[in-house]
């Protein structure tokens, strides 16, 4: 008789940790943050879930209690063809939950402008490391203005200093996302983004493409690497041996679409590439406003101008 009760008992073992053997393939990087940050991030994260839970969970638990009590062998469950208002569930079922949106929008209010991408982060006296990054099919572009460094796929940071990030991209729209140090932001053509970001720990964090934009966008990764000021002071100097400058042929190469790309560094940077090529995109913009104004034919009879306009262009 044992055997048979432990024969039952061991299918729905296995049922309730199914659920827990699929979600330990999931990579918690998320959950797991190293920087001010991403911590902050997380507690948002689950406050709102929490605060959500409080509807779902009672409305699930009451579901399958409705149905069990309500099943049709149970005769001694009250019927009531004709109910049709209660003052006291209509009270519960709509004060609970605006209560708990206005929570939730005082939390969001709160955490949007303290956790401002473009908002510096204040540590003690701590200057922000510069960094601009450069969205490319398919890899990144990472420069020092005020080193006169770059690197492809890589990027170092000391630990505790705050780093000033400003993002644009080569190409199609692109997302820039360390998940252990906090805050997805968009990398776009011709536009610039602002992040702020500092880790606290030392490690290597995985950066990724956060946005769809092509066949090789999935290896489109880097690696951020958190250490002590000599560790940093190391890696610039790595750098700063290699004979490479990035200037407009280096450029030119990079601007081809290529697929897991190694990481490379550049010892020195010629001019300013990063100002270059968002003017690019700008001039380029222009240039098709120009265009456009010249194809279009001058208004008559009183007309505004805007028939003869090609929208499309």
């Amino acid at each position: 008789m044992r055997d048979l009760i432990r024969r039952v008992a061991r299918p729905k073992r296995t049922i309730m940790l199914l659920p827990l053997l699929l979600l330990s393939g999931c990579n918690w990087v998320v959950l797991d943050p190293q920087g001010a940050i991403g911590a902050s991030e997380k507690t948002l994260l689950i406050t709102s879930v929490l605060l959500m839970l409080l509807i779902v969970v009672p409305v699930i638990i009451l579901t399958l209690f409705v149905a069990w009590h309500y099943r049709a062998t149970n005769t001694k469950a009250m019927y009531r063809p004709d109910f049709a208002h209660s003052l006291p569930i209509e009270i519960v079922i709509w004060l609970v939950p605006c209560i708990i949106i206005l929570a939730l929008g005082i939390i969001t209010w709160d955490s949007t402008h303290r956790l401002d991408p473009y908002r510096r982060i204040a540590v003690g006296t701590q200057k922000p490391i510069n960094v601009e990054v450069v969205s490319l099919d398919w890899k990144w572009l990472f420069i020092y203005p005020d080193l006169h460094v770059a690197s492809v796929n890589e990027f170092a940071m000391p630990v505790g200093t705050p780093v000033a990030f400003n993002i644009t991209s080569d190409t199609v729209m692109n997302a820039f996302f360390v998940p252990q140090l906090g805050t997805q932001i968009y990398a776009m053509a011709g536009m610039q983004t602002r992040l702020h970001l500092v880790a606290d720990h030392p490690g290597r964090y995985r950066g990724i493409s956060a946005n769809f934009s092509g066949d090789g966008f999935s290896g489109m990764t880097f690696t951020a690497i958190a250490t002590d000021q000599a560790g940093f002071d190391a890696w610039v100097q790595k750098a700063r041996q290699s004979g490479a400058t990035l200037n407009g042929a280096a450029m030119a190469k990079l601007e081809q679409p290529s697929q897991d790309v190694p990481v490379s560094y550049f010892g020195s940077v010629s001019g300013d590439p990063f100002g270059d090529l968002v003017s690019s995109f700008m001039g380029k913009a222009m240039s098709m406003q120009d265009a456009t104004h010249l194809s279009t034919p001058p208004a008559t009879n009183g007309s505004s101008g805007m028939a003869g306009m090609n929208m499309k262009d």
